[in-house]
């Protein structure tokens, strides 16, 4: 984190995108704990838009969403040229490997099962965001 003698430290941006409002709150106030600022959107037509507006330094994506659901939505902004290194964690509750393959294949840097345990999120979070 960037910091001199008359700033506080700069605090990293997480585009969290879930179509559940309490999944959504949950990792809002887990993350600003840790202290990053968190952006909120709730599909992947505004997950997109946000990305572009905020360009975040990392998004935690849902896969199963309404209007444009997260595969779509990373595939999306993998295509822009200005959105394209910000690492995606997709975060779903499907564990099967086809669907960890589907989306490192759609552009995710990792993939996290739900539910997952705080402790192993940010070690990856941390990972992508040291």
């Amino acid at each position: 984190m960037e910091t001199d003698l008359h700033r506080q430290p700069v605090k990293r941006t997480i585009l969290v995108v879930d179509d559940f409002d309490d999944t959504r709150l949950l990792l809002k106030t887990w993350l600003e704990k840790k202290g990053f600022k968190v952006v909120q959107a709730e599909n992947g037509n505004q997950a997109v838009a946000a990305a572009q507006e905020v360009r975040p330094d990392l998004i935690i994506m849902d896969m199963e969403m309404p209007e444009l659901d997260g595969l779509s939505a990373t595939r999306k902004i993998r295509t822009m040229k200005e959105l394209d290194s910000i690492p995606v964690l997709a975060v779903s509750a499907y564990g099967a490997q086809q669907f960890r393959a589907d989306a490192l294949a759609a552009g995710c840097a990792e993939y996290v099962s739900t539910p997952f345990e705080p402790d192993k999120l940010e070690k990856v979070i941390r990972s992508f965001l040291p």
